[in-house]
């Protein structure tokens, strides 16, 4: 039986990665083979992370501070991966944020903000590991984190900067794997609904919510831990290598409606 999600020996780098979904996915690749790196803005809290990966799949982990919005850094914090490691095969481009407010009172330092963390981030990130490992390696695996208001509007609240920045980012998930795929780097896109988190919980138990799910998701409830998994772990895998360009929503139904 061909054990379709092998990474052993695979290196993986993924932003974001001090909590929430990065971390989650950071442990599933884990748990396949894959040696992590874990990047985020928190150094302290992303070497926690990486030790206790370490610790809990016998991989080794390590944790690096990186502010995907400063290009000197992130070009930086390549090298030294590839330093240490001498390749990087999968990228999981996960560090965002998101502002939450009516358009007509977003400012425009609220905006910018956005894309330049959610999207030109994101550019960042994938440009200098394609540059530097992936295109002289002939492979890779670039997987996004978009959103699935990257593909739809909302009611629940108004938050147009994220909507265009992760519409943007499924957009630029097309145009890189359109240019990369002559080297063989494949580069696919996640939207997910609302998940789940430490940070989220409480949000999304309140009534208002609960609500909502029941009348706007077909699956009429949020994405539990681990339900975002197979999805990483399908787009990182050497065997996935003739799918590329995708954006693949994880929401539970809720952009089929």
């Amino acid at each position: 039986m061909k054990n379709y999600f092998d990474l052993k020996d695979q290196v993986a780098l993924v932003t974001g990665a001090s909590a929430g979904l990065g971390v989650q996915m950071a442990k599933a690749l884990a748990s396949h083979g894959a040696k992590i790196v874990a990047l985020a803005r928190r150094k302290e809290k992303v070497e926690a992370v990486a030790k206790s990966i370490s610790e809990e799949f016998g991989v080794e982990a390590i944790g690096l501070q990186c502010d995907i919005t400063d290009t000197k850094r992130v070009d930086e914090v390549i090298e030294d991966v590839l330093s240490r490691f001498g390749h990087i095969d999968i990228l999981v481009n996960n560090a965002g944020t998101g502002a939450v407010g009516n358009a007509e009172d977003i400012t425009d330092q609220q905006f910018e903000n956005e894309m330049n963390i959610d999207l030109f981030g994101t550019f960042k990130m994938a440009r200098a590991v394609a540059k530097k490992a992936m295109i002289p390696a002939q492979y890779g695996r670039i997987i996004n984190i978009a959103s699935m208001y990257g593909l739809v509007g909302n009611k629940i609240a108004g938050s147009s900067p994220y909507h265009a920045a992760k519409g943007g980012v499924v957009n630029l998930t097309r145009a890189l794997a359109a240019e990369w795929g002559k080297h063989h780097i494949t580069v696919n896109a996640i939207c997910p609904g609302y998940f789940y988190t430490d940070l989220t919980r409480e949000t999304l138990n309140s009534d208002f919510f609960q609500q909502n799910a029941k009348t706007m998701i077909p699956l009429e409830r949020y994405g539990a831990e681990g339900e975002l998994d197979t999805a990483v772990l399908f787009l990182s895998s050497p065997m996935s290598s003739y799918v590329t360009g995708v954006n693949l929503p994880v929401d539970g139904g809720y952009t089929a409606m």
